[in-house]
């Protein structure tokens, strides 16, 4: 019997001390975690506060066709769920359908009599697709100026330029220069099609707006045409600490709300002056880009999902950007994707991985918690 408890007693102090190691391991991988995270965050500040003392650095244009990455993708779906026969006798009829295809193409040209029109007639229209992830500060902004230049210096007027919006809105100076650089195009007599799959809000609309053609998603939040400005203030707290803080300006209108000192009832005013006028130029953009909006009932703040938005015609249509261009290669219409790619260093380069991992780890752990909530 004794024997037996020794036994029990050893097995149990093995257990907890395994148990003790998991334990110590968990808390090294966490300890380690947070310290790669806190490492990858520092690196990341110092790479942004260095780039924004630096020059923009130069770049690149890389440019992709659509029609090929999905042809790549179904061809390997095909290799897997066709047996060889099958997929040999695929083959033969795409390839016979392209000869066609550049056989009537070479008919269409010869039988036109004026050769230029001839050149004109043969070219494709082309169709390329930009993207636009726009923070705060709309800092996609310069990516998309050099995109735009790329585009307009070879597109025509046959072609259509598509962007991806993603915005929930910003600063009015830095949304507006990214609305200015899609009205080149628009001044190029090209086609621009506004695709909005999450958000285009504010500045986003903005940018929207002026799109020959807005399709929405479903659920795509839409609208918000409206200003807002928040400015903390801690004078009252200053003063409790007796601490005095002087704001001293030359023009009457050179400040009107201050975070350390005390806002008057003048200042607040004009600060609300302010941003009235901003809204009521932010009310005549969208009216000027699209009349058919009843700018006042949409103008006062509101969001609205894509159904909504199409109701109240701030949007044309519904849909995702994928079924677009799935639409336009169904069409046999050519798609290229363009992108404007900055030369990363190295410490760049760590400094956004770690700002990767950084974010999967938070979003693993908000599932998570998430996740447990319901459960219990």
């Amino acid at each position: 019997m004794l024997h037996y408890q020794a036994f029990l007693f050893g097995l149990l102090t093995r257990k907890e001390k395994n148990l003790e190691l998991l334990q110590e391991y968990g808390l090294f991988l966490a300890k380690a975690v947070t310290l790669v995270a806190a490492i990858g965050v520092i690196i990341g500040l110092l790479v942004a506060a260095g780039h924004a003392r630096r020059a923009p650095k130069q770049g690149y244009i890389e440019v992709r066709k659509y029609n090929d990455d999905v042809s790549d993708m179904s061809e390997a779906i095909e290799g897997l769920t066709m047996d060889k026969f099958q997929l040999k006798q695929r083959r033969k009829k795409q390839q016979k359908k392209h000869k066609q295809e550049l056989k009537q193409a070479k008919q269409d040209a010869k039988s036109s009599k004026d050769k230029q029109e001839a050149k004109v007639d043969d070219g494709k229209p082309q169709h390329y697709v930009l993207d636009f992830d726009g923070d705060i500060y709309a800092s996609d902004v310069d990516k998309l100026r050099q995109e735009i230049t790329a585009v307009l210096a070879v597109a025509n007027s046959q072609d259509e330029v598509i962007v991806r919006l993603e915005s929930a809105g910003g600063m009015v100076h830095t949304y507006g220069l990214a609305a200015s650089q899609l009205a080149r195009i628009r001044a190029a007599d090209i086609k621009l099609t506004i695709c909005v799959d999450r958000v285009a809000a504010s500045g986003g609309y903005m940018m929207a707006c002026l799109a020959n053609k807005i399709i929405a998603a479903p659920f795509a939040l839409v609208g918000s045409i409206g200003v807002v400005a928040e400015v903390p203030n801690i004078h009252r707290l200053l003063k409790k600490h007796d601490i005095d803080v002087e704001v001293l300006t030359a023009g009457e209108h050179k400040r009107s709300l201050t975070v350390m000192g005390e806002n008057t009832r003048k200042g607040k005013d004009k600060f609300m002056e302010d941003l009235q006028i901003t809204h009521d130029l932010f009310k005549n953009w969208v009216s000027e880009q699209r009349p058919q909006v009843n700018i006042k009932e949409v103008a006062n703040g509101d969001v609205w999902y894509g159904q909504q938005a199409l109701n109240n015609q701030l949007v044309d249509a519904l849909g995702t950007s994928d079924d677009y261009l799935q639409q336009l290669i169904k069409d046999q219409k050519s798609i290229i994707l363009v992108s404007y790619e900055e030369k990363k260093s190295v410490g760049e380069k760590l400094g956004l991985a770690a700002a990767g991992v950084l974010q999967t780890l938070t979003a693993r752990l908000w599932t998570q918690s998430r996740h447990n909530n319901i459960q219990s």
